[in-house]
């Protein structure tokens, strides 16, 4: 089986500093994978390489059987790839529906007629309400994003990155500031989304992201120090060493 995700010998320094290094990652179909490491590891840079928000200096990234290591943000959008950011990324003047109904023009013909107004695509306002809907955020869909809480903003977060349909799904720290509450509402939510969607997350929250994670990558110093099954790479002594501390 091919992976859905297949990066090679990717590497990105910024001047002499040398963020990632000849990062080699696979990942399958409905996978769910946890990137875990100490701060500065990479990870983040990582996911902006994965994305194209940061073009990499040298390896090959491999969306879906094509090479995308070239290819912008919006294209690599366009074969599948969506993400969410570790500092909450949304249109703040806006309403929840809205937020989501830009979310899908992203990927629809529509986004390049200059006339006429969101609100007469019906389809397109059926959808981003079902969205709303599957995140538990229905209710509230006319609500400014001003007037919601964190743990809201987060879940919107998502809501517009599944709006898109990907196909592999980039998580930086969704549960990054909530209470324990809202952790538990997105750790629901995580868990009901559909296996045929790809999951990489990059997340702190240990207890949850191990039962999340069907395999795990540690980063250090932007070099993969290893990468297995939850159990191989916990019970191995370098994570202990290097992200758990004991």
């Amino acid at each position: 089986m091919n992976p859905v995700l297949e990066l090679s010998g990717l590497s990105k320094a910024f001047g002499g500093l040398q963020v990632t290094r000849g990062v080699d990652l696979r990942v399958e179909q409905g996978e769910r994978h946890l990137l875990i490491g100490p701060n500065g590891a990479g990870k983040t840079t990582l996911f902006n390489l994965i994305a194209g928000d940061f073009r990499s200096d040298s390896g090959r990234i491999s969306l879906l059987g094509r090479d995308v290591t070239r290819l912008p943000t919006a294209s690599r959008a366009q074969h599948g790839l969506a993400r969410t950011y570790q500092i909450v990324t949304l249109f703040g003047k806006d309403t929840l529906l809205h937020n989501v109904m830009l979310a899908l023009l992203g990927k629809s013909p529509r986004r390049w007629r200059h006339w006429g107004s969101l609100s007469d695509e019906r389809t397109m306002t059926a959808r981003a309400h079902a969205v709303l809907e599957a995140v538990g955020l229905g209710h509230k869909a006319a609500l400014p994003l001003q007037q919601t809480s964190y743990g809201e903003k987060r879940r919107l977060e998502i809501a517009m990155a599944l709006a898109q349909e990907p196909q592999v799904l980039l998580l930086d720290e969704p549960l990054a500031g909530l209470s324990a509450e809202e952790r538990d509402t997105i750790r629901q939510l995580l868990g009901q989304i559909d296996r045929k969607i790809t999951i990489i997350m990059i997340e702190h929250d240990m207890e949850v992201a191990l039962a999340f994670a069907d395999r795990i990558t540690l980063l250090h110093y932007g070099e993969v120090i290893l990468g297995g099954t939850r159990e191989q790479v916990v019970n191995d002594p370098r994570t202990r060493e290097i992200y758990l501390g004991h």
